[in-house]
């Protein structure tokens, strides 16, 4: 994408129909950008511990510093954002994580590294929060709306697979620190296309949702209890650290839905969850994405650990499932979503989703990647149908005021699964594996009945969503879309 031909200023009239479709370029790119970089690092790790010299348990924190910064500040950036602007929000935070990520591709010592992927955690927060505020307040037309969703998710369902791939290819080609570095020209050319194309809005004034009490309380208690869920394999589930720290994350989230509640100018009007759309489609999410770590996670740890796959060949073999979650979610996901309406298209992909953690279930130590684990990959296609209905459904019930809010509070469910996927999951497939091993049973035998169990346990999340999602996302009376 050129950023010297000339682009369409937005003007008063309203964006012109290249200007949107420049528009969710710009957002759909940035978004894959800091997508990739969630999983990009985890080929990488070896290298960077190898060449800065961090130890076992300090080198969990290349990832957990960014999930700190990223998944605590969604909430609030997303509400700032309807605030002041979501496009000063959305620039503001792609500055920040492109700055970041030449601090981290620069840096010398395990501290530089760490407090590098905070930045860009807090970046990624600020410019993710606002994407999908931005896309629906752009795109109006129903149709429209669900072609830019379905393109939105797509970078969230496919980014692990081609960040494993991307990875591994640069790390072996060149080294770790372009992990980092390629995020230079993608972040410069988003921001000089942005502040072009991207609507230019206002906000609604700090004076309609002001509310430093609840932001303080709502970045603490998210911060804490992502914390919390880093170190659950480390202290374990009855320790004394994570009942406290627990605890007091309670405390917390509590206090910010009591002040919410009362507030004169909340910071995230309770309003917002009387949609039974938007509140179902946020607990359905929790599920599935929880679930959906077995999946993205799990089976690459089971392809290096079990099968002996290196980096690159593990992404390779992950591409099949961005290829189709490509195709189906950029293809036909709208039609269908226009055709049969959102719930029905989510149950549908949600079952094909089923089906690919219930053949994970079975996997054999001596697995072949054509008649075991292909299968899988070419049923990722439930991803493709899933996530655009559910944001679509998520993002519902939001108006010009409250879109960055949505949107915020979207990704931050996202996140939440996804931390209780990393704890619950992880914590059950190592522990059997560490009780089997104990018994004598061989490492291959050990770490397959781990992965066992949890890709089990995920199956049963998914079944759980199903429910939900039958049950809480009915269509309306007299309606036939959901």
């Amino acid at each position: 994408m050129s950023v010297t031909a000339p682009l369409p200023p937005c003007d008063t009239a309203g964006p012109t129909a290249r200007t949107r479709k420049l528009a969710l370029g710009v957002i759909a790119s940035g978004m894959l950008m800091m997508t990739l970089d969630g999983s990009i690092v985890t080929v990488a790790m070896p290298a960077i511990q190898r060449d800065l010299g961090f130890t076992p348990a300090g080198l969990s924190w290349v990832v957990n510093a960014y999930l700190i910064g990223f998944g605590s500040l969604l909430l609030l950036a997303g509400r700032l954002g309807d605030l002041i602007g979501r496009k000063r929000m959305f620039v503001a935070g792609t500055v920040v994580f492109t700055a970041a990520s030449l601090l981290a591709g620069a840096a010398a010592t395990p501290e530089i590294l760490i407090a590098a992927r905070f930045l860009q955690g807090v970046g990624s927060a600020m410019a993710s929060a606002v994407g999908l505020g931005i896309l629906v307040t752009l795109f109006t037309e129903q149709r429209e709306r669900a072609g830019a969703i379905a393109v939105f998710s797509f970078t969230g369902a496919a980014g692990a697979s081609i960040g494993q791939v991307l990875g591994g290819g640069l790390t072996d080609a060149l080294a770790w620190n372009w992990i980092f570095f390629i995020n230079l020209p993608i972040g410069i050319a988003a921001l000089l296309i942005a502040r072009r194309v991207l609507p230019a809005d206002r906000g609604i004034g700090l004076s309609a949702g002001a509310d430093v009490l609840g932001a303080a309380l709502v970045t603490a208690g998210l911060m804490l209890g992502i914390y919390t869920v880093v170190k659950v394999e480390e202290y374990g589930w009855s320790s004394a650290p994570t009942l406290g720290l627990g605890a007091l994350t309670l405390v917390l989230l509590v206090g910010f839905v009591v002040r919410q509640a009362t507030a004169r100018t909340p910071l995230m009007p309770l309003r917002i969850f009387r949609s039974r759309s938007v509140a179902g489609a946020n607990l359905v999410q929790v599920l599935m994405v929880a679930a959906l770590f077995s999946f993205q996670i799990l089976v690459a740890l089971f392809l290096q650990n079990v099968l002996g796959y290196g980096a690159a060949e593990t992404g390779l073999a992950m591409l099949p499932a961005a290829a189709v979650i490509g195709a189906v979610s950029l293809g036909v996901s709208a039609r269908l979503n226009a055709r049969f309406g959102e719930r029905a298209v989510l149950l549908a992909g949600i079952l094909l989703l089923i089906g690919a953690l219930g053949l994970l279930t079975r996997i054999p130590v001596q697995a072949q990647y054509v008649t075991d684990l292909l299968p899988v990959m070419l049923l990722a296609a439930g991803f493709g149908l899933a996530l655009p209905a559910l944001t679509a459904l998520g993002m519902s019930g939001a108006g010009d005021d409250d879109a960055g809010l949505a949107s915020g509070v979207f990704n931050t469910t996202q996140q939440i699964g996804m931390a209780i996927g990393v704890a619950v999951l992880s914590t059950l497939a190592a522990g059997r594996s560490e009780r089997l091993l104990a018994q004598g049973h061989s490492r291959a035998d050990a770490l397959t009945s781990g992965y066992q169990l949890a890709f089990t346990v995920g199956t049963g999340l998914l079944v759980a969503a199903f429910a939900l999602a039958l049950l809480v996302l009915r269509p309306a009376a007299g309606s036939a879309r959901s």
